[in-house]
């Protein structure tokens, strides 16, 4: 059973003067002083004394000063580039010999002359400041150093505790508060040395508005480490804690000044400085002093990296690798001291801000958005992270800014992911490839209406057989048979209903789970919705998850989990575990994965892709194009780095298209329907040529011959007639023997024409076994996304 509260004593200005003689007389310090002012005190005072060292029995006397709050600071992967600071108390703890002797000096003749003569109290500035205020005279404080630094380790106890009424305690001018510090700090000094408590000082007190220590205030105002303070800053540091708001030297440089020079008086009275040093110092006018370093703190000094390191502090409080408890990690990020190294490329980061910013300004009339992000194949580090709009997470945002993560998911950017359009297309071919079907496998495109719960098969959950599904291609006319490396070169959606058709719907909703494709929502739990209409982008991701699937191909098969962060050290400099990337290279068989890639070259070199092909290396992607155009994708990769574009409005769908008014113009170029081919595309090959600049040249592993299969010659169909033939189409693509579009007119070899970007009057190809459209340019209005 708890004890009773104990009620709380009053002590009376005389009573505190005996306390204080109580306690001189346990210090081992001043004890003759403490016999000789007893004896005047003796004839009438014995019950008070008697009260006094009964009070003085009961007051704690244990203090346990713990770690500091210190900011964490966040680095890029160099481990040199700062990107942000977090605190709550902005403090850089340094050891004692780290402080010049100028600075020790200083503190010590201005808080406290006799700190090397007293045991914790001293007595005689305390009872003359004791006897002063008791008879009305000017307030004065009288703690010793020692006291001083008591009463800030229970404010900062008091603090991380969260206990406001603790931190009032602490704070209130009462008597009671002065005699509990100082047996405290008599407590102290026997368990701590001068210099101890000296260090533990000037790491503590506050030396100006949110500037917490020695070292943080000697960077912020000079721009220097502590250890290189001369006497002028050092007596301009130490005037500042005496009242940190109104000497702070910025804020208030007159009277900052004043109190400096006060403080250079003392130190000359104490022979710490010679009269000429004193001279000098006073005659320096203090803003000459100063090179005042800005005081930053969150992700809003990262600038265009800012949504990346938005990123990293979501993965520390969410996590429970960094603590059990939301309250626990939040108070590690801003209280820990952390060094955190990040897997960001400051330029990689640098040429993606270049390349959002100015394929898309923030301000631009369309309102459209994007966002760019880069994954490292083989371990899921994320490279770079960039978008158009600003960050600004304060809670009257500036206009066209924003603090939602174009790129991550809702759990770690606050946003709802995208429709990914035909993005998602290689998720099907890859599971088409382990179901062993092949690339040169005819399929029909022709556009039908499908029954969702008769035509399609799914072994994990029951499909709704009224459900009519009627997929079409971005031109609205997709038909005949052709190859699936065509179909994938073209992004014909028809031809891929087939495929899906010829497929366990739950088998493909398993391998692009796999592979990495992962829902934005948190309500969808990470699983993918299995329904036909999936394999054309309809459940929204997120680029970031994007670039880490394709990034799978890239690698071999291998799927690595986005991860943001390196290494962390906390303030006593120990390694802190971080998320792994949980690399799994059984995600995707490598000849599949590899398999996939050849196709996804042919995007490159013959389909929807073609213009966006790097200069003198291999490079495999996909475009996408949501329902109505309101989002447009590439997603591309080279065996070194794999990134996703995302073209958009992530508050609402704007329809990129101009429905039949004129042309909707995005940065000053108009066109009548905007296709992930036409801005993403090319964005992505931007970025990808200055990110790879200098990089060697890596070709990809080949695709394994049983999964090309062999060239087959279908009968008849309405597009055209086996044999050999002309393509032919105002857009006019044909194809080779296997079936990848090209520009162009004539089409030959086996498998007929497959149309990739067409334009001018729907661009349709058409050839021995009819053409299909995915990505391009035609006049007819999509009616299914792509």
């Amino acid at each position: 059973m708890a004890s009773p509260a104990r009620p709380r004593r009053q002590v009376n200005a005389y009573q505190l003067i005996a306390l204080l003689l109580a306690f001189v007389l346990v210090s081992g310090v001043g004890g003759v002083l403490g016999a000789g002012l007893l004896i005047p005190l003796a004839a009438g005072a014995s019950q008070l004394t008697d009260s006094s060292v009964q009070i003085f029995d009961e007051l704690p006397d244990e203090l346990e000063p713990g770690p500091l709050s210190e900011k964490s600071s966040v680095y890029a992967n160099d481990g040199t580039t700062l990107l942000a600071t977090f605190y709550t108390e902005n403090r850089i703890v340094v050891p004692l010999e780290e402080v010049s002797v100028h600075m020790r000096n200083a503190v010590v003749a201005t808080e406290d002359k006799r700190f090397y003569e007293h045991g914790g109290v001293d007595i005689e500035g305390t009872t003359r400041a004791a006897i002063n205020n008791a008879t009305g005279g000017a307030k004065q404080g009288g703690s010793s150093l020692t006291q001083q630094y008591v009463k800030n380790v229970l404010i900062e106890q008091a603090v991380r505790d969260e206990d406001p009424i603790a931190v009032e305690a602490v704070k209130e001018s009462s008597i009671e508060r002065k005699a509990r510090e100082a047996k405290l700090a008599i407590s102290l000094e026997k368990r701590m040395t001068k210099d101890e408590i000296l260090q533990g000082y000037l790491n503590i007190a506050q030396f100006g508005i949110r500037v917490y220590g020695v070292e943080t205030a000697s960077q912020h105002y000079f721009g220097k480490h502590a250890a290189d303070l001369s006497i002028v800053e050092a007596a301009t540091i130490a005037g500042v804690t005496n009242a940190p708001g109104a000497y702070d030297p910025v804020s208030n440089p007159v009277d900052s000044e004043k109190r400096r020079n006060l403080v250079l008086g003392r130190m000359l009275d104490q022979d710490y400085i010679t009269q000429q040093e004193h001279d000098e110092a006073v005659a320096t006018p203090l803003p000459d002093t100063l090179n005042v370093q800005p005081v930053t703190v969150g992700c809003q000094s990262a600038n265009g990296a800012a949504f990346f390191c938005d990123y990293v502090t979501k993965v520390i409080t969410s996590d429970p690798i960094f603590g059990e408890t939301p309250k626990e990690r939040q108070a590690l990020l801003y209280r820990g001291g952390l060094d955190i190294v990040t897997t960001l490329d400051p330029r990689l980061q640098t040429a993606a801000e270049t390349e959002v910013t100015s394929a898309i300004p923030a301000s631009d009339p369309s309102g459209i958005e994007n966002a760019l992000v880069t994954v490292e194949p083989g371990t899921g580090k994320i490279l770079a992270m960039a978008q158009n709009r600003p960050y600004d997470a304060s809670l009257e945002a500036a206009p066209g800014t924003t603090a939602q993560n174009y790129s991550a998911d809702q759990a770690h950017g606050s946003s709802r992911g995208f429709s990914p359009g035909s993005t998602w297309k290689p998720f099907l071919l890859a599971e088409w490839l382990n179901a062993g079907h092949t690339l040169n496998e005819t399929v029909n495109a022709n556009r039908r209406e499908w029954n969702v719960g008769r035509d399609f098969t799914s072994s994990c959950t029951k499909l709704n057989v009224g459900e009519k599904w009627n997929p079409n291609n971005s031109d609205g006319q997709g038909k005949g048979s052709m190859t699936v490396l065509a179909a994938t070169a073209n992004s014909v959606n028809t031809a891929y209903a087939d495929m899906a058709s010829k497929l366990d719907l739950c088998a493909v909703a398993s391998t692009a789970k796999s592979v990495g494709f992962a829902p934005s929502l948190t309500k969808d739990k990470g699983e993918v919705e299995v329904r036909p209409s999936m394999i054309i982008g309809t459940q929204n991701s997120s680029p970031l998850q994007m670039a880490a699937a394709f990034a799978t191909f890239a690698s071999g098969g291998t799927y690595c989990e986005p991860v943001a962060i390196t290494s962390v050290v906390d303030q006593s400099g120990k390694e802190i575990e971080v998320p792994s990337a949980n690399c799994n290279p059984s995600a995707l068989d490598p000849a599949v994965a590899n398999t996939v890639t050849y196709a996804l070259q042919g995007v490159m070199t013959q389909g929807s892709g073609k213009n966006s092909q790097l200069a003198g290396r291999p490079s495999a992607g996909k475009t996408g194009t949501a329902q109505l155009n309101t989002h447009n994708w590439f997603v591309g990769y080279t065996p070194q780095l794999a990134t996703a574009v995302w073209i958009g409005n992530a508050e609402t769908d704007v329809q990129m298209r101009s429905n039949g008014r004129g042309r909707f113009y995005i940065n000053g170029v108009g066109k009548q329907w905007w296709f992930g081919s036409d801005l993403a595309a090319p964005m992505w090959k931007n970025y990808m040529t200055t990110a790879l600049d200098g990089a060697p040249v890596v070709e990809f592993p080949g695709p394994d011959p049983k999964l090309l299969g062999s060239v087959q010659a279908p009968p008849a169909t309405d597009g055209g007639t086996t044999g050999g033939g002309n393509g032919s189409g105002n857009g006019g693509t044909g194809s080779g023997n296997n079936g990848s579009g090209n520009t162009g007119g004539n089409g030959s070899g086996n498998n007929g024409g497959g149309q990739g970007n067409g334009s001018g009057n729907g661009g349709n190809g058409s050839g021995n076994n009819g053409g299909g459209n995915g990505d391009g340019d035609g006049a007819t209005p999509p009616e299914e996304q792509d």
